[in-house]
């Protein structure tokens, strides 16, 4: 029953997600145009090209999805309603979001078209900088909370909320959040100015709109994690705690689909260059940091 609740709640999520991607791009809200959207796409031929490598082409969509499904499984709205409470969660997220690149890539192999490989080993170059980032800031939560439970996690900022504790990994967190949900100005993947869509060029129909419920999930996923790591998870005075993870995570989805629109995009060799000569340092200084703090204010 709580698992069929939390896939509805995460459904929803998804939708509002769409409306908001379409405000924030075209400036117009329209509450009914991401279920027009998805009624186009599943009327809509599903086109496969000719010489595909089929079982990848068919895969790609469907994987993302459930890697997507698979790191909101462990990620609490309430002390109670969370689908599974492993002892390992806060490493489960990155292990089952690895997958996502793995289904990007099948994306970009799969059709054998120019554009779609492209993007396909674009994201690639995305993930070797940006990967560090995802780790090694959930290392200094984890320090902090001393367990890898996300719910635990959330306890343990009941004092302070890990965004004003550690800062540093909060910013790093949520940059390589909106790389791994290839975010504006991180959208290399898909580029639709100089890629004609890079990953998604080759689908149609249906699958891509499985591809795109993939992506939405995944960004309402990694915004749900941000709250969980950063930001008190359901912890807030007045309102009941699912309506506190539900404003919290709706206000950074936000933000991550906000922050974007008004940055150029980075070339993934300068992605690179500032992750490992930048971004790497600094998630060791917060480590640092963080296993001071806990050391002199336990």
């Amino acid at each position: 029953m709580t698992t069929a609740f939390l896939l509805l709640l995460l459904a929803v999520g998804a939708y509002l997600v769409a409306v908001i991607e379409a405000w924030t791009s075209s400036g117009r809200f329209r509450l009914a145009a991401p279920a027009f959207a998805a009624l186009a796409l599943l009327g809509r031929e599903s086109i496969v090209p000719r010489k595909s490598d089929r079982v990848f082409f068919e895969t790609a969509p469907v994987l993302l999805l459930i890697s997507a499904l698979l790191a909101a499984a462990v990620i609490p709205l309430t002390p109670d309603l969370i689908i599974t409470d492993l002892a390992t969660g806060a490493l489960f997220i990155n292990a089952a979001l690895v997958y996502v690149l793995v289904a990007l890539l099948m994306a970009g192999w799969g059709p054998n078209g120019a554009y779609a490989m492209v993007g396909g080993w674009r994201f690639l170059g995305q993930l070797i900088a940006y990967a560090m980032l995802i780790v090694m800031p959930i290392t200094a939560v984890v320090m902090r909370a001393e367990s890898l439970l996300t719910t635990q996690i959330v306890v343990s900022q009941a004092g302070l909320w890990n965004i004003v504790y550690q800062p540093l990994g909060f910013i790093l967190f949520f940059v390589a959040s909106m790389a791994l949900a290839f975010l504006p100005p991180f959208d290399l993947t898909t580029a639709k100015g100089e890629l004609a869509g890079g990953v998604e060029a080759e689908y149609s129909g249906a699958r891509l709109a499985v591809f795109r419920l993939g992506r939405l999930v995944l960004i309402i996923t990694l915004a749900a994690a941000t709250v969980v790591f950063y930001l008190g998870g359901w912890q807030g005075p007045w309102l009941p705690p699912w309506a506190w993870s539900a404003i919290k995570i709706l206000a950074v989805t936000a933000t991550m689909l906000l922050a974007g629109r008004y940055m150029p995009r980075i070339r993934e060799t300068d992605l690179l260059g500032w992750c490992w000569m930048l971004g790497i340092p600094l998630a060791l200084l917060n480590i640092l940091l963080v296993g001071v703090l806990v050391l002199v204010l336990p």
